[in-house]
């Protein structure tokens, strides 16, 4: 364990006692609010603390094993030495679980996404790669029982899509694909290339967190224009019947959002609602991190579509995520849904990030 992670969780210790102190205090006994604050406050410390006491105790079981290791009866320097690296496999795991459990998490990634892909660069292949990016992103959220709601769909004339917006809903959903936001790159062979060049597309990809009215950034009525109008594509009868479809706009930024999957306009109005809200909030949240992250390589949830994040080589059959320079061959796998091949690696880059804050 690097010294200044130990340093933090010393840190977290003398608070734990000293937030143990202030809880028997007749002084705060007597101020409600503070002695919920402080409960609060210990009962998340107390759990991390007393795993470091545990992780420590390991630690001089570790040197008292060494020191038997160097004795010199044969018999017991082997049960020594067996002794040390069970020691040491458990200290090693208690480090990564220590320091996983100081690292801020992320008050968002429980949320649920809008997932929005657009095709770039390239025309109708940028259209065909965008379908095989969503359908992607649908088996993987399939994989983890997650739901997949399309609310907006501009499908190109080959196939693919132009556009397509969609919700994804289920357990930890943001925290798994925060870090999709990127420009996509693909490299293959068109079916409509007679010459067999390779030809190369791309798509932007957008995951925005979903989040509560009371938690977003908030929105002035008077700052939207509403309209409505009938539904293209599926829905049979009642679609072409009736203005359910509904389009806002916000004036003072230009952002535009639409939803027409739900037949009624009052649910789509409510869902088209929510989408400003995460765009407005990714915006916001992209605003502050280039003032205080301008550096990080991830740019997490920030929605930044201008740069390239990952390349799909289909000639190669592999897959390169440029921000932390990973390549796989296993595109198949991976543009059939496998996608923790890419987002483990990510999630512990993230986690190194922060732990690097932190020290």
């Amino acid at each position: 364990m690097k010294d200044q992670i130990r340093r933090k969780l010393e840190q977290l210790a003398d608070r734990r006692d000293e937030v143990g102190r202030l809880l028997a205090d007749p002084a705060v006994l007597a101020r409600p609010d503070a002695y919920r604050d402080l409960s609060v406050e210990f009962s998340r410390l107390d759990p991390v603390v007393a795993a470091f006491g545990e992780w420590r105790e390991l630690e001089r079981q570790l040197e008292a094993a060494m020191a038997m290791a160097a004795d010199p009866d044969r018999g017991v320097r082997e049960l020594a030495d067996q002794e040390v690296r069970a020691l040491r496999e458990r200290i090693e795991a208690g480090s990564m679980s220590l320091q996983d459990s100081i690292v801020p998490a992320d008050v968002l990634d429980a949320s649920d996404v809008f997932l929005e892909i657009r095709a770039a660069a390239g025309g109708d292949e940028a259209a065909i790669f965008a379908g095989d990016l969503f359908r992607m992103y649908s088996r993987y959220a399939d994989a983890r029982g997650w739901r997949v709601e399309v609310l907006s769909e501009n499908r190109g004339e080959h196939g693919g899509y132009r556009e397509v917006i969609s919700r994804i809903a289920g357990r930890n959903v943001y925290a798994r694909l925060k870090f999709e936001s990127g420009t996509h790159r693909v490299q293959r062979v068109p079916a409509t290339e007679a010459q067999g060049r390779i030809h190369t597309s791309t798509c932007t990809v957008a995951i925005l967190p979903e989040v509560e009215a009371a938690d977003s950034v908030e929105v002035n009525p008077a700052d939207l224009r509403i309209d409505t109008y009938r539904a293209s594509g599926a829905g049979g009868q009642h679609v072409n019947k009736t203005d359910s479809a509904v389009r806002i706009t916000h004036v003072p930024t230009g952002l535009v959002v639409e939803c027409q999957d739900e037949r009624s306009q009052h649910k789509n109005r409510a869902r088209a609602m929510s989408l400003l809200r995460a765009r407005l909030l990714a915006a916001e949240r992209e605003r502050q991190q280039r003032e205080t992250a301008a550096t990080r390589r991830l740019q997490v949830g920030s929605g930044d579509r201008s740069e390239r994040i990952r390349t799909y080589n289909f000639p190669q059959a592999r897959v390169t995520d440029h921000r932390i320079d990973l390549t796989l061959h296993k595109l198949d796998d991976i543009i059939n849904g496998a996608l923790d091949a890419l987002i483990e690696p990510l999630l512990r880059e993230y986690r190194s990030e922060q732990l690097a804050d932190l020290s």
